[in-house]
């Protein structure tokens, strides 16, 4: 049979194209009937080795022809049918990806049912089968062929294989019913000290897909009560960390060591970069690096964190030493390395230094932040014209390109306190796209970064009207009103609204606190914003629980939470506001 099939799909061969002009004369079958006494030898060989005979031969070119000629679903049904006449299993998975490329799914479905049942031990078989079924969204039925999914594949890989079912029901319909057929599936091995802790955290992993947080927090302690040494439960509570789920911490603490990986570390330290607590992340990250001082990805998360925190001497060592370690590699990465490089440079007004950075950079994915580096170089030497021609001839031929260039203008404008000019930008994008909400967003912040109070709070009904479930124009229009003591009642139910359609945002509980101190609520306010501090450590929200602790007389406090504050964002107006207003050294 593999000499047969070796011609019958090769028709560009000499003994290929005989066959297929044998078929096409009818004459193969009688040729086959009528063999040789001197080939009598050879074909008892031939056909003890293969189901194959002529008929089957010919169900098979026929099939292939139907398929080359547009025709998949005559195809598959011949070459199933030879598939079983032969039980040839390369003839099964054939006419299963012939459905499947014709987005047949009933028929696919119907072949790799076939295919399993004509081989029950075949891993590709039940595999097809699964994939099918969950493409098809008929979730209960994978069940089974899920558990087999496992069975079939030898120990040494089983582990891997459960840790990657979240991505086999990472598209279904309904996550609920997804997570509940992983766990049944996962039945037999949650007890088995070799896949408990796996089993046990891909449960979890589902249920976090299902939005059952808590639920998939237990699943940690069930795992590590297996095996107290499993990866897997740590990388779950980062992600359930990385959801807000503040309770996930003490556990993540109790599993991380300094013999974790580095790569579950790193991804703290990411997570904690994202909750705003820069200093916790800064004291993470130079752990590893000392712990793992090949592991570069660390030095230029480090980097990238000290560039954010002003401290340019300290980036600027953790960069050239993430250069040494990857400058024989082509990793797109060192792009990011060699542009702050440049712009640290530039803040020592090291101008040639800067530029000879940028020269080093020839990524095309990267040439646009080129440009705007060298922008920016042009606005710290005060040519604030030529930056923004610069910039100006950044492309826009696609969605994507315009709004790259004009988020770079804006941040250019910003950086440069030119808030005015950031709002005449704004207003002549927004007149361009008239219904991007979004644009028109920023629109009103803008105007109300220069008091334009009127044409902000316009704007952002104009919004609402438009979007009754755009929570953080709500947000925004109660805080600014907040802010300036005005209408607090109404203030107030503007953010309650918000918090309606996002009642975890740390941001939004920060505007009630907010809210409920300008209303003299002290006590509910301190107890609002410390829940969104403790959520996100925000420069914005420290400032603002650290003026409700000045209020209450508990200075000290106040001074801790300001002083931490300023150094995770040295530059944040609101903080140097609140303390210049409050006199206020630190």
């Amino acid at each position: 049979m593999i000499t047969f099939q070796r011609l019958i799909y090769s028709p560009c061969t000499k003994a290929g194209f005989a066959i297929y002009l044998l078929l096409g004369a009818g004459l193969l079958p009688a040729l086959a009937a009528d063999a040789s006494a001197d080939n009598a030898a050879e074909t008892p060989e031939v056909i003890r080795n293969s189901n194959l005979n002529a008929d089957t031969a010919l169900l098979i070119m026929l099939g292939e022809l139907q398929a080359s000629q547009g025709d998949p679903g005559a195809a598959y049904s011949l070459l199933l049918d030879a598939a079983r006449k032969t039980g040839d299993e390369a003839l099964y998975k054939r006419a299963v990806d012939v459905a499947l490329n014709s987005r047949n799914g009933t028929a696919a479905l119907d072949g790799a049912k076939a295919w399993k049942k004509a081989f029950p031990l075949s891993r590709d078989a039940n595999r097809y089968v699964l994939q099918i079924l969950v493409a098809l969204n008929q979730l209960a039925e994978s069940l089974m062929p899920l558990r087999s999914y496992v069975q079939l594949a030898p120990e040494s890989e089983q582990v891997l294989l459960i840790n990657g079912m979240s991505q086999i029901y990472a598209q279904a319909k309904d996550s609920e019913l997804a997570a509940a057929v992983v766990e049944q599936a996962l039945v037999p091995f949650v007890d088995k000290p070799a896949t408990a802790a796996a089993s046990w955290t891909t449960i979890g992993r589902m249920r976090v897909a299902a939005k059952k947080l808590p639920e998939a927090l237990e699943t940690i302690d069930k795992a590590l009560a297996k095996d107290p040494r499993a990866i897997e439960p740590g990388f779950l509570a980062l992600e359930l960390l990385s959801l807000g789920m503040t309770e996930a911490e003490p556990v993540l603490k109790r599993i991380l060591t300094p013999d974790s990986p580095p790569t579950m570390r790193l991804t703290y330290a990411r997570v904690l970069i994202d909750a705003h607590r820069l200093l916790e992340a800064s004291d993470l990250l130079q752990a590893l690096n000392i712990s793992h001082p090949a592991f570069s990805e660390a030095w230029l998360v480090q980097g990238a964190l000290w560039v954010e925190l002003g401290k340019d001497n300290e980036a600027q060592q953790a960069l050239l030493r993430y250069v040494e370690l990857e400058k024989n590699k082509e990793d797109a990465r060192l792009s990011q390395a060699y542009l702050m490089l440049s712009k640290i440079a530039s803040n020592q007004k090291k101008t040639a230094e800067a530029e000879s950075w940028l020269n080093k950079i020839d990524d095309p994915e990267a040439l646009a932040q080129v440009q705007i580096q060298r922008a920016n170089m042009l606005a710290a030497r005060g040519d604030m014209a030529k930056a923004r021609a610069l910039l100006a001839e950044l492309p826009h031929n696609t969605p994507q390109e315009k709004r790259i260039r004009l988020q770079a203008e804006l941040q250019l404008l910003r950086d440069h306190k030119m808030y005015e000019q950031v709002y005449q930008v704004l207003l002549k994008a927004s007149k361009a796209e008239p219904d991007d909400l979004d644009l028109r967003y920023e629109v009103a912040m803008a105007a109300e970064k220069i008091n334009r109070m009127d044409e902000m709070e316009k704007l952002l009904r104009s919004i609402i009207a438009a979007n009754p479930e755009f929570q953080h124009a709500y947000n925004a229009l109660g805080y600014a009103l907040a802010d300036r003591n005005m209408r607090l009642p109404e203030a107030r139910a503007l953010i309650v609204k918000a918090l309606e359609f996002a009642p975890e945002d740390p941001m939004i509980t920060d505007s009630l606190g907010w809210v409920e101190f300008r209303m003299g609520n002290k006590q509910a306010a301190l107890a609002i914003l410390q829940r969104a501090f403790d959520t996100k450590n925000d420069p914005e929200i420290a400032t603002h629980l650290g003026e409700v602790h000045w209020s209450l007389g508990l200075k000290d406090k106040a001074m801790k939470i300001w002083r931490d504050a300023l150094k995770s964002d040295p530059k944040n107006d609101l903080l140097q506001e609140t303390l210049k207003r409050l006199k206020v050294k630190l």
